[in-house]
């Protein structure tokens, strides 16, 4: 039960203020989200990867510089367990990066991986035939009549294009698996929440001890209007538009 961020740009953003905003979240997250972090981002058109299995909201390092997409996610490991820095997202093939939060039981398919997010992954490229994002809607529809309980199964998908695909799928708890969504200033941003300094759900709380987040420059005195994604599709966004 993991939080995930992706931030697309038209152009270039700085980076660390996100991951600044998005290590509130992890810490002040009902689950606790320690089990480690990583982030992707692209440069040159190609993925630049950092894992650490510290929290995030631990550990100061932040990529230096600029890109127009930056995925991350902070693990909270199912059942504690497999809790190793390889094990962290995102995961990569090279030319896609991925990252999950959910629970599925009872999963009926024989794939890869060293834990279930990976065998996500690797089946749904089964599917591939050049549009990833048709692969997304077969693949995911056969786990789901494959599995005798979902209670959620949210994912990013990014490639070295810049083309961003979301699925949201929860049958539980929506409160903590709605993800969100914003635009601003040529920046989109897909987050598990709002982040903290311009919206909070619930009674508004503390940092927990946590210095405030440096606010994204592209958002920087501006107030943004968080929204609800869809459930139960696979939406594709490439830096221009969604469809």
């Amino acid at each position: 039960m993991c939080r995930l961020l992706c931030v697309q740009g038209r152009d270039d953003f700085e980076l660390a203020g996100h991951l600044d905003a998005f290590a509130v979240i992890a810490r002040e997250s009902r689950e606790y989200q320690g089990h480690g972090w990583g982030c992707a981002w692209l440069e040159d058109g190609g993925w630049q990867l950092y894992h650490d299995i510290t929290p995030i909201w631990e550990d100061p390092w932040r990529p230096p510089g600029r890109a127009k997409l930056l995925v991350a996610h902070a693990r909270s490991a199912f059942r504690d367990e497999g809790i190793r820095v390889e094990n962290n997202m995102p995961f990569t093939d090279g030319e896609r990066v991925f990252v999950f939060n959910g629970e599925l039981y009872g999963v009926r398919i024989k794939e890869r991986g060293r834990i279930g997010a990976e065998k996500v992954f690797n089946f749904v490229k089964r599917f591939d035939r050049g549009d990833f994002r048709l692969a997304l809607q077969r693949g995911l529809g056969v786990i789901e009549k494959r599995t005798r309980r979902i209670r959620a199964m949210n994912l990013i998908v990014a490639d070295r294009s810049a083309r961003v695909h979301v699925a949201m799928n929860f049958r539980e708890d929506p409160e903590y698996f709605q993800m969100h969504t914003t635009e601003s200033d040529c920046v989109r941003i897909i987050c598990s929440d709002p982040y903290p300094e311009s919206a909070r759900r619930g009674p508004s709380g503390s940092s927990g001890g946590l210095p405030e987040p440096r606010t994204p420059a592209a958002h920087a005195g501006t107030t943004m209007a968080w929204i609800p994604l869809p459930k139960g599709q696979v939406l594709t966004f490439d830096g221009e538009r969604s469809e």
